[in-house]
């Protein structure tokens, strides 16, 4: 871009967004009062469009995987960007699924009679408008635009621009089931340009916009925190923890931790640490250590660990660092510390972990207790997987995102995530003395 025209550019992508915005804002106002048919009526629309449009997404994927590959994107890159016959699947369920769960919006809790006579409760309502930025997969467009029909909200996408093609052909979908259905066309909308511009101008729009919810890699959602003027629901790192306790069940702690690390290694919710109580250290880890040696898991283990774990045969032990104790693999590797109980544990847990979850595996109903009150993360479990952590896992139907902030949402974040609560009085004519 030439220095002649780039002031021009700046001002066509700014009025893009402002167009955005403005349809948006209208559009919550009639999802706001839409009915639960209604919402439900464009859901199952969407999920019959993508399957009957399987073929001519693959036509439109096909574009975006073949510059992926011309531009050297690498293979977990390329894979991430597919839209199999499978994953269209899948998010056709997952829109009826949501289609078949009750309708959280309007629903009113908490109603009680105060001494004037009033009752007063709290009614569940949408957000309004979020903004979602995300990279890479197309199908979180369908996700992110079902759980926002879902729960009355209007929402602005704005993907990644290695699945631009794709995205616009899902955008075009949920558009027509939006119509079909008699719901706001502007409803749901994708951001049709690449350009990175537009993202800064979206999350500052606190006139359109009341949410911004950021999925993809951490300088992605540094960079958004960071110059945001509207609320940002986040996780930056997924540091999660499996304390194995004195006293514990061996053989349920090494099945616990072993999935907990290696079902799958890339997802936010694998625990990236190992903590031992000193009690049961010298019987734990030789057998969860011939595990990770086995599946060719890099141990990273403060001294005692390292002594401990030195006999396994083809074990790869390495001195842990500091930074280990902080650190999110998303890899084959784990660190592994031996503490002396509980409260080291949980200490080191909330000093270096990053607020995501955390596991005890314990047979002490106590410990387990001070581990769920004290451990200060979205999640926290007792006797189970850290893999747990997902919305759909959850009972939620799907998940946008998962929040390691304290405010509004935490955790895995489902439909309620994308509501909020107003109080609603009900009177008789009363008046305050």
């Amino acid at each position: 871009m030439s220095a002649m025209n780039a002031p021009d550019t700046a001002a066509r992508l700014a009025e893009l967004t402002q167009t955005l915005g403005r349809q948006a804002r209208a559009a919550a106002a009639g999802m706001a009062k839409a009915s639960a048919a209604k919402k439900n009526d464009a859901l199952r629309r969407l999920a019959a469009l993508l399957r009957a449009n399987t073929a001519a997404l693959a036509q439109e994927n096909a574009k975006d995987l073949a510059r992926a590959q011309a531009a050297g994107l690498a293979e977990p890159m390329v894979d991430r960007l597919k839209l199999t016959p499978k994953v269209i699947e899948t998010v056709a369920l997952g829109c009826e699924q949501l289609a078949a769960m009750g309708d959280i919006i309007g629903e009113i809790i908490g109603m009680k009679q105060q001494p004037s006579g009033i009752r007063v409760g709290q009614m569940r309502v949408p957000i309004g408008v979020f903004g979602m930025i995300y990279e890479s997969r197309p199908n979180v467009t369908i996700e992110a635009a079902s759980l926002s029909i879902k729960s009355g909200n209007a929402c602005i996408l704005r993907g990644g621009s290695e699945a631009i093609d794709s995205n616009k052909a899902l955008a075009a979908l949920v558009r027509q089931a939006l119509v079909e259905a008699g719901l706001p066309a502007e409803a749901v909308q994708l951001v049709p340009v690449t350009d990175r511009e537009v993202v800064g101008q979206l999350i500052a729009l606190p006139e359109y916009v009341d949410l911004i919810i950021p999925r993809g890699g951490k300088s992605l959602i540094e960079r958004i925190s960071r110059e945001a003027k509207v609320p940002v629901i986040k996780h930056l790192d997924g540091n999660c923890h499996t304390y194995v306790d004195d006293p514990c069940d061996l053989d349920m702690a090494v099945k616990v931790a072993d999935n907990a690390k290696t079902q799958k290694y890339s997802p936010c919710n694998a625990s990236e640490g190992l903590l031992v109580a000193r009690g049961v250290a010298k019987d734990f880890l030789p057998r969860i250590g011939a595990v990770f040696a086995a599946k060719g898991v890099e141990m990273r283990c403060d001294a005692e660990a390292q002594a401990i774990l030195a006999s396994v045969k083809n074990a790869n032990v390495k001195a842990a660092t500091e930074q280990d104790w902080y650190e999110e693999y998303l890899a084959p590797i784990i660190s592994i510390k031996v503490v002396a109980g509980l409260d080291e544990a949980i200490a080191h847990i909330n000093k270096y972990g990053s607020h995501h979850t955390d596991a005890i595996l314990t047979s002490d109903h106590r410990h387990a207790q001070a581990f769920l009150t004290e451990v200060d993360s979205g999640s926290v479990m007792v006797n189970a997987s850290t893999r747990f952590a997902d919305g759909f896992e959850y009972g939620l139907g799907a998940e946008i995102g998962i929040s390691t902030d304290k405010f509004h949402a935490r955790g895995p974040v489902g439909l309620e995530g994308l509501t909020s609560l107003k109080y609603v009085v009900l009177g008789q004519g009363e008046v305050r003395n």
